[in-house]
C-alpha cells in the first residue's frame, strides 16, 4: 500500500472554482482501480491543510498521476488555488488500528 501526503496552503481567491475541482477530482480518484481511500483536513484560519490518499500499488498511483483531469487540476493549483504545497509519496510498511 502507498500513501500520498499532500500538504498545502490555499490562496484566498478562486474558492468556487476550487470547490468545483475538488468535487471533480474526488469523483475521478474514486474510479481509479487500486484507489483505497483518502482523508483531508484544512484549518480555515491558516488555510493550511493536508490530504492523505491511499493506493494499493504504484500502478494505481501512476494512473492517478497521469490522468488528464488531474494534470489540469495541478496546473490550476499552481496558478490559482495554492500559495504553496508539498507532496510526499510513501510506501506503508505497517498499518494497525484500534476502535473502542
Amino acid at each position: 500500500m502507498y500513501a500520498v501526503i499532500f500538504k498545502s496552503t490555499r490562496t484566498t481567491n478562486a474558492n468556487e472554482l476550487y470547490d468545483d475541482w475538488s468535487e471533480i477530482t474526488e469523483r475521478l480518484v474514486r474510479q481509479i482501480p487500486g484507489f483505497l481511500d483518502f482523508y483531508s483536513y484544512r484549518d480555515l484560519h491558516t488555510r493550511s491543510g493536508v490530504t492523505v490518499a491511499y493506493f494499493e500499488s504504484e500502478e494505481a498511483l501512476k494512473l492517478w498521476r497521469e490522468l488528464p483531469e488531474h494534470l489540469e487540476a495541478q496546473k490550476l493549483g499552481r496558478t490559482d488555488f495554492y500559495e504553496n504545497y508539498e507532496v510526499f509519496v510513501t510506501k506503508v510498511e505497517r498499518q494497525y488500528s484500534w476502535n473502542k
